[in-house]
């Protein structure tokens, strides 16, 4: 997490307000290799959630670590069930996970 006042990362990322000279709340998850794996685009009314960003930080770790072995479902949590990517799982992830299962302990 970062500021930039001055606006010049906003500028590169394209979410700086030139005419009300403010950026809009933008939140960019990049990889160590430098590739855009997330973001988000908030006018300035709205905050971001950062429980929500460090579990996506969380998830985007984890499919690195298993080199996209594994995928995370809406709502999963570190300990949480995974998925297993590939044909088979093509329209059938609702038989492997429910948003439920994202709250159970």
């Amino acid at each position: 997490m970062m500021s930039d006042t001055g606006g010049k990362v906003g500028k590169i990322y394209g979410i700086y307000d030139e005419d009300a000279g403010v950026e809009t709340r933008g939140r960019f998850i990049i990889d160590p290799d430098g590739v855009i794996q997330g973001y988000e685009v908030l006018t300035p009314p709205v905050g971001r959630n950062v429980n929500e960003t460090i579990r996506q930080i969380q998830a985007f770790q984890l499919i690195r670590e298993t080199k996209g072995a594994e995928a995370t479902p809406s709502g999963w949590k570190p300990g949480k069930k995974t998925l297993k990517p590939g044909p088979d799982l093509v329209g059938n992830v609702w038989k492997e996970w429910t948003t439920d299962m994202a709250f159970e302990d």
